[in-house]
């Protein structure tokens, strides 16, 4: 460990929503892919990308909150202040 203290940081919910987006998206695109190209019943959607949206969320949210904690770090990130004028 190099032992910087990672208490001072606080991404909070982000990597969850990034991830909800960004994978959702490409999640909407494939299934209307495989409507278009297969024509599934109902069932295999919900089967096949259900399951598959939470495990790529869950799987990648370690990789994505410690990319934030390390852009806060990188960019000096800190609580927003108005300045005195």
């Amino acid at each position: 460990m190099c032992g910087l203290d990672l208490s001072s940081f606080n991404v909070g919910d982000g990597p969850a929503a990034f991830l909800t987006l960004i994978i959702g998206a490409v999640i909407v695109a494939l299934a209307i892919t495989v409507e278009l190209s297969f024509s599934p019943p109902f069932w295999v959607h919900i089967i096949l990308w259900i399951p598959l949206t939470a495990i790529a969320v869950v799987g990648s949210l370690k990789m994505a909150k410690g990319a934030l904690i390390s852009l806060e770090y990188r960019n000096a990130a800190a609580e927003g202040r108005i300045k005195d004028q």
